[in-house]
């Protein structure tokens, strides 16, 4: 018997699932995400599954939110970005410095043309020079030059300065996009040397869990695309998994319900990703998925990815009055579970006068080496201090005013989290949710509505009233998640933008939902409804206590699978390995035929060849991939788009092919590497 083991680690939870050869789900477990040192929540998770059943596990399978989470809430390890041949504007373009800051930034003389053609030398000695000085104060470099899709020898030879100088991960941008656009390929590089660190650590606690438990399996891990690939590969391009967790729950989600055509909304701890499926699968988007405010080169399932989770913070938002995310924080009512003496704390503040540091304790959350050795002095002292458990801010603000400073600091670098309300409190108010502590979020709700009311002037609930606000939250969660459906629905169609999309899904939503908010009145002259022909498959952790009431309101088929708590880790374990190569041919010039390829740009005098050659290019190099990402074996599928016009005067006029070859294959298992090991030992054997 073999078993297959899907691991999903969360901003919340961490789930942990076992399924059978007949790719059923046999067994699943559910434990709470230590962001501090993962091992233990992955370890717990996988404690809950049969043990016996463990010792047969022929593959791991791993997806992830964390990658996704850092990039809404903009927080990442410390890096530096060498870019060479980049301007002023495309610099202020990337968004890099509002990113990582000016600091991180290095601009160098060099890049290439269009053509591929050197516009000047790089500076070695000022190459050099900046990496000495930025080595030991960075986690990683990221490199991207001018045209560097159309020749890397610049950043090659970067990349060879910074591993002799330095033992830091360097990414080049060209290994990560092949499209023109350098302002949001140095951001989508930057972005993956932010990760290399935070995937590290993810990796080496499942490494150490598994073999701490006897699991001898390939451990793989969900790209954005839905793909597998091996974690070695993962460390290399960590940005390729930022959609991992979304990718690996829409497969688990059309599995768990049986729909290959469907809406799949999943919602997690600090984001909800939204997708629709047609076949089984997952549009892809080649021109990068929105993910919070940035939208990196990643080729990825087609997905809306949006900071509303169960732990979103409920907070004023100025004139757009409640407004829920996208900062995570820790539950109230999880604080307490975990700390119980925070809880007379609570109860105290109910009775004093409103102030914004109320219901606000710290603790740690994520341990960056890089970040930690630049912390200067109070901020480290904080850092220890927060070892001892959450610091209650609000007594901090009046006995220790450094310790309280420092500790802001701490949150912005990402190595601190605040508590807050959030829309689980809110749910186990309501008795919607009761894992935790029901008594916290009570008194949570009681604070948090007196300080809306008195510090802002909003709401109009009766002081000591916890289910009005309470109700008032959730009611915001469900319109929120309404209107962000129909913005999908609207950008599925292809007729506009997010930005014009979110404009006019305000108004059909509130269109929408006429009859779940004035269900007696008169009737609308317009009867709009999202999705007729389409199931709305909602799974995660928090699904079940919002989306029966989001698909009465859009009158649409609701969907909660059986396991669609864990439905991340199910999907984890049912993705194929696939690499994609694409390569660019161009007419630069009458009768010459430019063939773009990692060893610099190659001429033809006709276009048939010249199309040859990147066919065969591409596809050698989606087979090597493909293999290098721990497939069994692979197919190579080719295709190719054309940019070519015709005219009576000209006849056929060719300016640009782009040719793309898909290496696709089984991931490779326990039972592949014995069948390896013993074919590799007959062969000696015989010789």
């Amino acid at each position: 018997m073999e078993f297959f083991l899907g691991i999903d680690t969360g901003g919340t939870f961490t789930d942990a699932v076992l399924l059978d050869s007949r790719k059923q789900v046999v067994a699943a477990a559910k434990s709470l995400t230590t962001r501090f040192d993962l091992s233990i929540g992955i370890g717990g998770a996988i404690d809950k599954l049969p043990a016996g059943m463990l010792a047969q596990v022929d593959l791991v399978s791993l997806s992830t939110t964390l990658t996704t989470n850092s990039v809404v809430e903009g927080k990442g390890s410390p890096v530096c970005v060498l870019l060479a041949g980049y301007d002023a504007a495309q610099i202020k373009a990337s968004g890099l410095i509002e990113m990582l800051g000016m600091d991180a930034i290095v601009s160098l003389p060099g890049g290439h043309d269009a053509g591929g053609m050197a516009l000047c030398d790089l500076d070695e000695a000022a190459s050099r020079a900046a990496i000495e000085r930025q080595a030991p104060r960075i986690s990683a470099f990221a490199i991207s030059a001018s045209f560097g899709v159309r020749n890397p020898e610049h950043e090659l030879r970067l990349r060879a300065w910074v591993e002799e100088l330095c033992d830091k991960p360097v990414t080049c941008g060209h290994e990560l996009a092949s499209s023109l656009g350098a302002p949001r390929r140095a951001m989508t590089v930057a972005l993956n040397a932010r990760m290399i660190s935070h995937v590290k650590a993810l990796i080496e606690s499942v490494r150490i869990t598994l073999a701490a438990r006897h699991v001898d399996a390939p451990l793989m891990i969900v790209k954005g695309d839905g793909s597998l690939i091996n974690v070695e590969s993962a460390l290399k391009r960590p940005v390729g998994t930022v959609l991992s967790g979304p990718a690996a729950s829409v497969l688990g989600a059309c599995a768990l319900s049986g729909h290959q055509d469907a809406i799949v909304a999943d919602m997690g701890g600090t984001t909800t990703d939204i997708a629709v499926v047609r076949g089984g699968r997952p549009e892809l988007g080649f021109d990068g998925a929105m993910i919070g405010q940035w939208r990196p080169m990643v080729e990825a399932i087609r997905i809306y990815a949006i900071g509303l989770g169960g732990d979103s913070e409920v907070r004023f938002g100025g004139g757009e009055g409640l407004v829920i995310g996208p900062r995570r924080v820790v539950p109230l009512s999880l604080l307490a579970y975990e700390h119980p003496r925070i809880l007379a704390v609570l109860e105290r503040q109910q009775t004093e006068s409103p102030h914004a540091s109320q219901i606000r304790f710290a603790q740690r959350l994520h341990a960056d080496a890089a970040t930690l050795a630049r912390l200067p002095d109070d901020e480290l002292a904080a850092w220890e201090r927060l070892a001892r458990g959450p610091v209650d801010l609000e007594r901090a603000n009046m006995e220790e005013r450094g310790l309280s400073r420092a500790v802001a600091r701490l949150e912005r670098k990402g190595l601190a989290i605040y508590s807050g309300f959030t829309p689980s409190d809110a749910a186990h108010v309501l008795g919607m949710s009761s894992h935790w502590s029901t008594d916290a979020a009570i008194f949570g709700a009681r604070i948090w509505s007196r300080q809306m009311r008195h510090l802002y002037g909003l709401g109009k609930w009766v002081q000591g009233d916890a289910e009005a606000p309470a109700r008032q939250v959730v009611d915001k969660v469900i319109d929120t998640i309404c209107q962000k459906l129909i913005e999908a629905g609207l950008n599925d169609a292809g007729q506009m933008n997010e930005g014009n999309a979110g404009r006019l899904a305000t108004l059909l939503t509130t269109m929408a939902l006429h009859r779940r908010g004035n269900p007696t009145g008169s009737p609308s002259a317009f009867a709009l409804q999202f999705a007729p022909g389409l199931p709305l498959v909602a799974v995660g952790a928090p699904a079940a206590s919002y989306y029966p009431d989001v698909a009465r309101g859009l009158g649409v088929e609701l969907k909660l699978p059986p396991f669609a708590e864990v439905a991340n880790a199910v999907g984890a374990v049912l993705a194929q390995v696939s690499q994609r190569v694409h390569i660019v041919v161009s007419q630069p010039v009458r009768g010459v035929f430019r063939v773009f390829t990692k060893a610099g740009p190659r001429d033809f005098t006709s276009v048939e060849p010249a199309i040859r050659h990147a066919q065969e290019l591409a596809s050698y190099e989606a087979m090597a991939h493909a293999m290098e990402a721990g497939a069994v074996h692979a197919n190579v599928e080719l295709s190719q788009q054309d940019n070519k016009v015709s005219n009576d005067i000209d006849g056929d006029m060719f300016f640009e092919a782009r040719v793309t070859a898909t290496a696709s294959g089984p991931p490779l298992t326990r039972q592949h590497k014995e069948a390896q090991r013993a074919e590799r030992a007959g062969v000696t054997q015989y010789a």
